[in-house]
This record gives C-alpha cells, structure tokens and sequence, in this order.
C-alpha cells in the first residue's frame, strides 16, 4: 500500500526557514516522478517542483533559488527546503507521486505543472508565514 506522509510544516515569520518532509512507503520514491504542490487559502492548488527518478527537477520560476527539493534514498524520503520564506508562501504543502519515472513537467506563468495526473498523495502540512 502506497503512503505518503507529510511533515515539517509550521508558523514562522517572515525570512525564516522550514524543511519539510514527505515519508514514502509501499513504492520506491527515487524510482518514480515525485513532487510538491501547495494550496494556499481560497486559491486553486498549485505545483512547486517536480524531480523525475533521475534527478532531473522542475522548479515554478518564483520558486527557484529560495525552495530546494531533494531525497534521501536510504530513508525513502523527499524533503523541500524552503528559504526566505514570505508570508505569500502561506499554504497547505502536498507531497505527491506519480506511477512513472518522469514528472513530464510544463510551465506556464511562472508556474509549474505536470501533463499527467499524480497518482498518489498525502494529506498535506500546514505552513504559516507571518509578517
């Protein structure tokens, strides 16, 4: 059975940092499309970087440079560190993944998204930024 657990997510105020962290079980994580979104109140779901089984990342261009994605393959689990945090990154972070090897990621507006739907996801992580 295919889980993702999310966790990390909190209240910190504006310029600081978080890591948050997505446990994958049931599957191997660093053999498939794995990606974060988040939802930020009363605005749609949005993606925020994909990273394909190679490595290969997509990140949303107002994203880059401050939110890095990586994993660690021995504890199967995907992190995004996230710097500079602004009180406009407030939203509900989704760790999600995919039943294939590449995220098949597009960009549009300055965001990212995907082609394909994911496949599987968490129940999210709560990040509050004040100002």
């Amino acid at each position: 059975q295919v889980q993702l657990v999310e966790s990390g997510g909190g209240s910190v105020q504006a310029g600081g940092s978080l890591r948050l962290s997505c446990a994958a079980s049931g599957f191997t994580a660093s053999s498939n499309c794995m990606a974060w979104f988040r939802q930020a109140p009363g605005k749609e779901r949005e993606g925020v970087v994909g990273i394909d089984s190679d490595g290969s990342t997509s990140y949303a261009d107002s994203l880059k440079g401050r939110f890095t994605i990586s994993q660690d393959n021995t504890k199967n689990t995907l992190y995004l560190q996230m710097n500079s945090l602004e009180p406009e990154d407030t939203a509900m972070y989704y760790c999600a993944a995919a039943a294939r090897a590449v995220c098949e990621a597009y960009y549009e507006d300055g965001g990212v998204d995907f082609f394909d739907d994911m496949d599987y996801w968490g129940k999210g992580t709560l990040v509050t930024i004040s100002s």
